[in-house]
């Protein structure tokens, strides 16, 4: 089923799960049952992000960006593999929810006159005290 995040729908196509052995504690169950989830989402090639969006996904998925562009989210926290499942795809979900907003653009501000002002009488007066602090002549 296809996984919506806010205004963009990622297919089904698009995401691929693996499943493989957990590590960690869980006695003969660890060593039978494949219940880590390994998801991988063909960011680069999506035709649901923008350009823009994409640029903001790399950036934010950091080491879990591949070469070939997808997103690899591993999921190992659980005993059960449907609930790894579900918790890789919220991590993918937040992730790219978090990639969807734009930042807002800084308005670079001008310090007020009087700060300027208060600014300049603190650094003479300093100045004033150093220089005090010469050899008396």
């Amino acid at each position: 089923m296809p996984l919506r995040v806010g205004s963009v729908t990622i297919e089904d196509w698009e995401l691929t799960e693996q499943f493989v052995r957990a590590s960690g504690p869980g006695g003969q169950n660890v060593n039978k049952v494949s219940t880590a989830v390994e998801l991988r989402f063909e960011a680069a090639r999506s035709p649901a992000l923008s350009p823009a969006q994409k640029a903001r996904l790399r950036r934010m998925a950091g080491r879990r960006w591949t070469q070939d562009g997808a997103v690899v989210i591993f999921a190992q926290e659980a005993r059960s593999q449907a609930r790894n499942r579900e918790i890789a795809r919220e991590r993918l979900a937040e992730l790219v929810g978090r990639a969807l907003v734009a930042p807002k653009r800084r308005i670079a501000t001008k310090p007020t006159k009087g700060s300027v002002r208060r600014r300049l009488e603190a650094k003479k007066q300093r100045g004033e005290v150093k220089a005090l602090r010469g050899k008396v002549l």
